[in-house]
């Protein structure tokens, strides 16, 4: 009974952590099918693949405890493979409504937080490929490395979301942001800095 409780609360938090900021941007949402709809949309993968990633970034720091509660791999695979279509499908809606035009793009939003996710982007990405390519003796070998590569990222992305989403300029998405963030860094600096350390420190005694 205990075993399920623990297993259907890690999912109810999961749950919440992701259809929270949708359910927010819905309520915010005045949907209107004309030139400008995408510009509705695409926030909403934005949203979905970010929280996806700070319950990765937390399932780091707790995967040995979570291994123990529930399908832990699985969850993982699951989860990759949305993100993976949203930050796909994130900056080409963001394109497409903008008809490919850079310059456009440049003009409306701060050209500093569009390369800090395009670098975002592209960090992020390696994670998928060195996923794909996982049998290959280079990827293998650096696979931790490409976890870090793909964490900074998530990193870039965070301070992008946080200056140009739409939804997080005000409570109580805002706030609900900088969490997220302060969270997963600490999280990520947990998971690939302190226990490394811890358990080289314990493997010496």
């Amino acid at each position: 009974m205990k075993e399920k409780l623990t297993k259907y609360s890690i999912l109810a938090f999961a749950g919440l952590a992701v259809l929270y900021p949708l359910w927010t941007r819905l309520q915010n949402l005045n949907f209107q099918l004309g030139p400008d709809y995408l510009l509705s949309i695409f926030p909403f993968l934005g949203l979905l693949a970010f929280s996806l990633l700070w319950l990765h970034s937390l399932a780091g720091a707790f995967e040995p405890w979570l291994r123990k509660h529930i399908q832990f791999d699985r969850f993982v695979h699951i989860t990759a493979s949305i993100i993976l279509l949203c930050i796909l499908a994130h900056p080409l809606l963001f394109l497409v409504s903008f008809g490919f035009n850079f310059n456009d793009i440049f003009f409306y939003y701060d050209a500093f937080y569009i390369w800090l996710a395009i670098i975002g982007w592209f960090l992020l990405i390696t994670y998928d490929i060195g996923k794909a390519l996982k049998k290959r003796d280079f990827f293998a070998k650096n696979w931790s490395n490409i976890l870090i590569i793909s964490n900074v990222g998530f990193i870039l992305t965070f301070f992008h979301s946080l200056t140009l989403g739409s939804d997080l300029q005000s409570a109580p998405l805002r706030v609900i942001w900088i969490f997220y963030g302060i969270t997963a860094i600490l999280a990520i600096i947990y998971t690939y800095a302190v226990r490394p350390l811890l358990n080289k420190i314990n493997s010496r005694k």
